[in-house]
């Protein structure tokens, strides 16, 4: 099969569809105005066009259109239904599968009426759409009508890569609480540093054995570094808090190896899929994580981890203290997390599920020509 995909080389999620397809078998031609973020497979055939912003997602259609005249996929995948969305649209090539991401169908369809109608044409326009998780399909859903069943795709994890193993961190004597995310407001990191402190404030008190072993380690880079750094000075907690800046995707399993629990304290539902926190579940790290979004979707409550109300710092504290004082339970916990991940959400088992959607799509594409 031969797939046009149309995405973000930034992004690493792209790289990981075009890898995937491609190692699959099939011809895969990705299509973007970003520059790559990673290498992709040798046999992946890139064709970056110098457009940018949202402009240039109007821009380069023309020349995405003579190019898909030439190379003639037998489907195309756009992906993100505001930017990528509006190129395949003004193309007009069929039959089209387009993916939404998150921020795509909860943020931008509340700018503006515009930018609702804007949305609501993009997602009409696919003969076909997918989501990474239950409830953002459901979102998805209240955005237009008749867009008949939408497919599940959830980012996947080479479970390999993530080998499960007991924390290896610097310190052997330290118990350490971490995330990887952008900085930036949507993703909690201010709450979860300031449940890190209401942690050493009980500790310091009651257990000054503890206090001296708990670190917050952070990694990721993003617009609100500044001001988490001076959170955590200001709360007395930056002698205990780590910040790493961004890694790039191939040295996540090793920092996620140098902690002992994982926490994803999203705020906003934009948050659609938690791919940092089924990552965490092959590495066996037991997760707290908020209610937002589709988080709760890739945990097993009380099983794999501990699901807590969004933008409540207090409660985030408790469901860490209970990992912290347990060892036990953060052991059954973690073990079960990558059990969990390794049957739910292998990336060989996600690259299966695309693969036939697009088989489907390509299918009943050509039905409809038969009937045409």
């Amino acid at each position: 099969m031969k797939v046009a995909l149309l995405s973000g080389g930034a992004s690493i999620h792209t790289i990981r569809w075009a890898n995937g397809l491609a190692q699959a078998g099939h011809q895969v031609h990705l299509i973007t105005q970003h520059p790559l973020l990673e290498p992709v497979d040798a046999s992946v055939v890139l064709h970056e066009f110098p457009y940018r912003g949202t402009l240039g997602y109007f821009l380069m259609a023309s020349s995405v259109k003579k190019l898909l005249k030439k190379i003639k996929p037998d489907v195309l995948n756009a992906h993100y239904a505001s930017g990528y969305g509006t190129t395949a649209r003004l193309i007009n090539f069929h039959p089209y599968l387009l993916s939404v991401w998150g921020s795509d169908v909860y943020d931008v369809p509340n700018q503006s009426k515009f930018h609702r109608y804007w949305i609501k044409t993009n997602l009409q326009s696919a003969d076909r759409i997918a989501s990474t998780s239950h409830c953002m399909a459901t979102q998805t859903h209240t955005l237009a009508d008749n867009l008949g069943d939408i497919a599940i795709t959830p980012f996947g994890v080479d479970v390999e890569r993530f080998e499960y193993r007991q924390s290896v961190a610097v310190n052997k004597d330290a118990l350490v609480i971490g995330t990887i995310k952008r900085l930036a407001p949507k993703y909690g990191i201010d709450t979860l540093i300031e449940s890190f402190a209401l942690l050493l404030s009980h500790y310091r008190k009651k257990s000054p054995e503890i206090a001296e072993k708990l670190e917050l380690h952070i990694v990721g880079e993003g617009p609100q570094r500044e001001e988490l750094e001076l959170l955590a000075k200001r709360l007395d907690v930056d002698q205990q808090t780590r910040f790493f800046g961004r890694v790039l995707h191939f040295e996540v399993p090793k920092k996620l190896a140098e902690f002992d629990i994982y926490a994803a304290l999203s705020r906003l539902d934009s948050e659609s899929f938690g791919v940092a926190i089924i990552e965490a579940g092959a590495a066996g790290k037991p997760v707290v994580v908020s209610d937002a979004g589709g988080l709760p979707e890739v945990v097993v409550a009380e099983k794999t981890g501990i699901v807590v109300p969004r933008a409540q710092p207090q409660q985030a504290a408790k469901a860490l203290q209970r990992l912290i004082e347990d060892p036990s339970l953060r052991s059954s916990m973690g073990q079960e997390g990558y059990k969990h991940v390794k049957s739910q959400y292998s990336w060989s088992l996600s690259v299966l599920t695309m693969q036939k959607l697009l088989e489907d799509v390509v299918q009943d594409g050509a039905q409809v020509n038969e009937l045409a």
